[in-house]
């Protein structure tokens, strides 16, 4: 009996017994416990997928705001795309406008340009062609001495005016008016001002560069004194018509070592017409004078460019 169960249900219609055995006892034994791993199982597998749910929105929100941000950073690298792209395009335009202005001034120079050397090679030829050029006009008589005025009589054999003999005319005379400026064509330092009533009247010359010098005769007044020195295009005097003149004019010589020279050329002489002084007045060895004025151009080019990378990493 004590190996037996007996289960009674009663209802409205009676009772009802039943009788489990062992057999019948342990299957539900077996079935309960079964039921309660199943149970077990099914609720720690609930807790886990739970948690790897909640792992899982967490990772969700990392990878959005990772995403979020890298689409920032993209627009920002587009951004700055666009505008490197933008700078590039207007560096390339740039370049492009002084390749055709190089070009332009290459012609200009008369420098053979190579339009496959690379930019920098070019602007070092043009820059040194230009700078010599622009060195020998500072420092040669070129350009005349008055504005506007009327060459009235050249350079070479006349009658004197007021002698009447016949000589060298080692000048040019400018028809101007008593008290027209004179200004320096060339820099240089005021070697003489000689006041005078007599022959070339007030006077004064002009030292340049490389054993040149200009002179003027026959003006009313002074405005610099001797040892001053003058750069292009400054006032030294005014025209008049002191010493042995026959009116008001400019008498303009201009010298090589002491020896005169026609100044016609030189007066004509400018940037546009550089080689213009070579084929019109060949006493001179220009090709050594231009020589020596491209040495020191480049030299003084190079101390330019040090002093600059030296001033850049001083800076940076």
């Amino acid at each position: 009996m004590k190996e037996r169960i007996i289960i009674s249900v009663s209802t409205v219609n009676g009772s009802r017994h039943f009788h489990l055995g062992l057999k019948a006892q342990k299957g539900i034994r077996w079935a309960v416990a079964a039921a309660v791993t199943v149970s077990l199982v099914t609720l720690g597998s609930i807790f886990y997928l739970m948690n790897e749910v909640d792992f899982a929105k967490i990772k969700q929100e990392e990878l959005e705001k990772r995403s979020y941000s890298l689409n920032e950073e993209l627009d920002e690298l587009k951004d700055l795309k666009d505008e490197l792209e933008h700078d590039l395009g207007e560096r390339e335009s740039r370049l492009t406008l002084v390749s055709d202005r190089l070009g332009e001034l290459e012609n200009l120079l008369g420098v053979n340009a190579d339009g496959e050397a690379p930019l920098e090679a070019r602007l070092d030829v043009a820059a040194i062609n230009s700078a010599v050029r622009v060195a020998v006009l500072e420092s040669l008589p070129n350009g005349a001495p008055v504005k506007n005025a009327r060459q009235s009589s050249q350079y070479g054999k006349r009658k004197h005016p007021v002698t009447g003999k016949v000589r060298l005319h080692a000048g040019l005379d400018f028809a101007v008016n008593i008290g027209t400026p004179i200004y320096a064509p060339a820099d240089g330092v005021v070697e003489t001002v000689r006041p005078s009533n007599k022959g070339s009247g007030n006077f004064i010359r002009l030292q340049h560069s490389f054993g040149f010098t200009s002179s003027y005769s026959h003006l009313k007044k002074f405005a610099v004194r001797s040892g001053d020195f003058v750069n292009k295009g400054d006032l030294i005097g005014y025209s008049g018509n002191s010493g042995l003149s026959s009116g008001p004019h400019l008498h303009y010589e201009i010298r090589f070592v002491g020896r005169p020279l026609n100044p016609r050329p030189f007066v004509d002489w400018g940037m546009d017409n550089f080689e213009h002084i070579f084929e019109k007045e060949r006493k001179i060895k220009w090709v050594s004078l231009i020589n020596k004025v491209e040495q020191r151009v480049s030299t003084q080019l190079q101390l330019s460019s040090q002093r600059a990378v030296t001033s850049q990493e001083s800076s940076s």
